[in-house]
């Protein structure tokens, strides 16, 4: 999500302020992306930096009003219309876990595949409760939450494919013992100091 040019789209529609801005931008994804107003002001002032949007107003503060540029405008068509560059797969982290688990002594990857399938299945489930209580009329919840549910069914098809193919290929995943945990060694003598030797008991 690339909250510099979310702003630059709502900057587009006539001059706003921070504030103004932070909320639109999240009616607009249906508030499933929470914006810090730390956030709005840190990039808006990148963006004044850069010559895509100048300032009106007090120096700092909600009384500042913010309006996009030529060059913003011209930058917000050029993102919108090049496809992002994909020329590498990204990097995953429930890929890269499954991979891992796959060498990690005493691991089963098949119970690692299970507990992130259990998660992603929940997650959808609350989605979808998410999507049916939302109005009617809500388009960009709507939008929103039917991305995050097509890019959660693709994680668990991709994972219940992982554990077919390591079952059809048993020898990719080694059968090894956890490795010990080193023995505890014993504490290191310090030099000049005495050795307590248990006394012997008197008679």
């Amino acid at each position: 999500m690339s909250v510099r040019h979310a702003l630059l789209a709502l900057l587009s529609e006539g001059p706003k302020y921070g504030l103004q801005l932070r909320q639109e931008f999240e009616d607009r994804t249906g508030e499933v992306w929470p914006l810090n107003v730390g956030q709005v002001y840190t990039t808006l002032q990148r963006l004044e930096r850069d010559g895509l949007v100048a300032s009106e107003g007090s120096d700092d503060g909600p009384q500042k009003r913010f309006q996009i540029s030529g060059d913003g405008y011209q930058e917000l068509l050029s993102w919108l219309q090049v496809p992002p560059a994909d020329l590498q797969p990204p990097r995953d982290e429930l890929v890269i876990k499954v991979l891992v688990a796959v060498e990690v002594p005493g691991v089963d990857v098949h119970d690692v595949i299970q507990v992130h399938r259990r998660h992603l299945v929940e997650l959808m489930q609350r989605f979808t409760t998410m999507k049916a209580d939302a109005g009617a009329d809500d388009v960009a919840l709507a939008l929103v939450v039917d991305a995050e549910l097509f890019r959660i069914e693709g994680a668990v098809r991709w994972l219940d494919s992982a554990e077919t193919r390591l079952r059809q290929h048993p020898s990719l995943v080694p059968d090894r013992a956890p490795v010990p945990a080193p023995a505890e060694q014993p504490p290191v003598p310090v030099a000049g100091a005495r050795s307590a030797r248990p006394r012997s008991a008197r008679s």
